[in-house]
């Protein structure tokens, strides 16, 4: 029991420190960069866009469904964890969280402002503007992934 609580206690700190972290940091950029902030280089560049679609701008003006939709997957990543929570790594809660906060802070965007700021934008190769939160969803969905995949080689 106190194991599967520390488990349980585990993802709601990382949850909350990856949203919070990526909401605060993505106010403070967005701030900057409508006070004239500009990075423009052969590699990377702040170019503050508001993105009304989901990834790649797929979905565009679909705010409600991209809302339920979000409001699914973050319901489902936290009923997996407490469904098996006794075989659930830290590695695995720990990339859930950081996915699950990933989709909270896109979701909080499409909530409070309609859609979401995206600002970083790859400038060697033409690939969509893309945020924080997507960074986490990236990154989350990835190790995943990586630990599904070694868990079966075994």
């Amino acid at each position: 029991m106190h194991r599967n609580l520390s488990k349980i206690i585990y993802l709601i700190v990382c949850f909350v420190f990856f949203l919070f972290s990526d909401l605060y940091l993505s106010d403070i950029l967005v701030r900057e960069i409508n006070s004239g902030l500009s990075i423009n280089n052969q590699v990377f560049a702040l170019n503050y866009v508001k993105n009304t679609g989901a990834a790649f701008s797929l979905l565009r003006d679909s705010r409600e469904f991209l809302i339920i939709l979000s409001c699914v997957a973050i319901v489902l990543l936290f009923l997996y964890v407490f469904k098996h929570l006794k075989a659930i790594s830290m590695k695995s809660i720990f990339f859930i969280s950081l996915l699950s906060a990933g989709i909270a802070g896109n979701l909080h965007e499409r909530i409070v402002f309609g859609y979401v700021r995206d600002f970083f934008e790859l400038t060697f190769v033409n690939f969509p503007v893309f945020n924080i939160s997507d960074i986490f969803i990236n990154i989350g969905v990835i190790a995943l992934i990586i630990l599904i995949l070694l868990k079966k080689t075994r």
